[in-house]
């Protein structure tokens, strides 16, 4: 037995497909990673400027440090000193002095500098800090004051997208500046920018240190934090847009292609059911209830579907009608060539002649048997027209001709068996022994000699009764699968002999069949030793 293949239909594959757009949210996740990556690099750009520009204004003020200067002889070329200040030579060594009022001097510079997203530290070289302005903690955010939808469309994204954490902001102490190797590079004059984590495994503070020089030498070192929540709430707005447009997309396109593929599946559906009860119960041909007029490839084949039943119609029409006709146009011919046989048997003829009139007869009597076999067909359509049903016992006609059959084929054995109780089914008594008759004259044509025909009856369920007649001998051809009920159609080879065989006995066997609301088949034996038919009726 051969592997069953799995079957998707169209509307699966078209909703399989629609699967590709979940490759957009991925591709917006990497902008957004992108993005995220380049602001924080130019976060750290930020950050270094400041710190540079904080060093820059502390930068040769030795009194910030508490430190005395010498004085330098001359007078300042640029006129850039400060009221209190005093000029340094830069190769003299500075000595500790008082710090007077350098560390508010230092407090009111930071002030001016002071930015909300930013912590600015000022220490010395012992690690203290001299001043610190501005705050890491950013602004409250807004909570969502929509309903319970929005809310819990909040949640949804806080649990996809966890916000940034803000618990490490409590935490302000310096102990993490005397740790930093940056702060140590930076008292050896080297500026650097680092990223210091809190915690939670993430990066979290962006940090920059820069040497405060007086002269030639680093008294202090400016430090200057920001954290990177201002990022983080940037990227997971990004996401959330992302992912609510994704989300939106998605359901706007899933709705459109499963819209498209149910309304193509069933259209496709409707065309097929059409095509399959195209041959009516009769083996007619008809046209499509409702060729399509839509202009795409669906409406083409509809319509090429339909043009192609017409003509095929037209065609079974006239083969149907060809019997009839023929029968109709050779029956004036036959009755001259009959009437001439017999003015010849009136007259004095030799005797040698009497030999071609003989076969002359016998062919005029083969030929009469084979019009009569062809509006057979015709003649039965009409006569199913015509019947009313009625109800009668199927066992006592099969019963009657059994017994005929016997009498009638005294070298023939007939195996039968019966139900005991009647079989009442709808349709012609008459109708139902010819249908017989024809599966019989069948089954004694092919059967092997010296073999019984076998006629079973039985009943097929609480609704259906079985008639089946079987015969040893060679199986059905292969060639004939599907069309061994078709009219036209034999499966006799070297056809000969006295009795014609137009292939017409199974088609209007089949014909009866239908009238009586069954079907009639054919398969081989179970050992392929013969050939049975088997007429499935509705019990009445």
């Amino acid at each position: 037995m051969g592997r069953e293949r799995i079957r998707f239909s169209l509307r699966s594959k078209l909703a399989l497909l629609s699967m590709v757009l979940l490759a957009l949210p991925w591709v917006g996740y990497r902008y957004v990673q992108e993005m995220e990556r380049f602001l924080l690099e130019s976060q750290r750009q930020a950050v270094m400027s400041t710190a540079r520009a904080v060093g820059t204004a502390l930068h040769d003020r030795p009194a910030l440090f508490g430190v005395a200067p010498q004085r330098f002889s001359g007078v300042d070329p640029l006129g850039s000193m400060l009221p209190g200040e005093e000029l340094l030579d830069p190769g003299i060594t500075l000595r500790p002095g008082p710090r007077r009022n350098g560390a508010r001097e230092v407090e009111a510079i930071l002030k001016g500098l002071d930015r909300s997203s930013s912590r600015i530290w000022v220490v010395d070289r012992e690690l203290k800090v001299l001043a610190r302005a501005g705050s890491l903690r950013p602004p409250p955010e807004p909570r969502p004051d929509g309903g319970w939808l929005q809310q819990a469309w909040h949640r949804l994204l806080a649990w996809l997208v966890p916000p940034p954490r803000q618990a490490y902001i409590e935490r302000v102490d310096q102990e993490p500046l005397a740790r930093s190797p940056e702060i140590s590079s930076a008292f050896l004059g080297a500026s650097s920018v680092w990223v210091r984590g809190t915690g939670d495994g993430r990066p979290s503070i962006v940090a920059a240190a820069h040497p405060v020089w007086v002269g030639d030498q680093v008294l202090g070192v400016v430090v200057v934090e920001e954290t990177t929540h201002s990022i983080l709430s940037l990227r997971n707005q990004a996401l959330e847009r992302l992912m609510l447009l994704t989300l939106t997309g998605f359901v706007i396109t899933a709705v459109l292609v499963l819209g498209f593929a149910s309304r193509l599946s069933w259209r496709i559906r409707r065309l097929r059911d059409e095509a399959e009860s195209a041959i009516d119960a009769r083996g007619r041909i008809t046209n499509l209830s409702a060729a399509s007029s839509a202009s795409d490839e669906v409406g083409d084949l509809s319509r090429s579907f339909s043009a192609l039943l017409s003509r095929l119609g037209q065609h079974h029409s006239y083969l149907e009608s060809m019997a009839s006709r023929l029968s109709h146009e050779l029956r004036t011919p036959i009755a001259v060539v009959r009437s001439s046989l017999e003015n010849l048997h009136l007259e004095p003829m030799p005797e040698s002649a009497q030999t071609y009139i003989g076969r002359a007869e016998a062919g005029l009597a083969r030929l009469t048997r084979i019009l009569s076999r062809m509006s057979e067909a015709t003649r039965m359509e009409q006569s199913l027209a015509t019947t009313d049903p009625e109800r009668f016992d199927l066992r006592g006609v099969v019963s009657e001709c059994v017994n005929g059959y016997r009498l009638a084929h005294p070298g023939r054995d007939f195996v039968a068996s019966l139900p005991r109780h009647p079989v009442w089914v709808s349709g012609a008594p008459d109708l139902a022994a010819q249908m017989l008759d024809k599966l019989v004259d069948n089954a004694g044509d092919f059967a092997a000699p010296d073999t019984p025909i076998r006629i079973d009856l039985a009943f097929d369920g609480p609704t259906g009764a079985c008639l089946a007649v079987s015969n040893q001998g060679p199986k059905l051809p292969p060639e004939l699968e599907g069309r061994l009920f078709e009219s036209m159609v034999s499966g006799r080879k070297g056809e000969g002999g006295d009795q014609p065989h137009l292939g017409l006995g199974l088609y209007v066997a089949r014909m009866i069949a239908r009238f009586h609301g069954g079907e009639l088949r054919a398969e081989n034996l179970p050992r392929g030793e013969g050939v049975r038919f088997l007429a499935e009726l509705r019990l009445a």
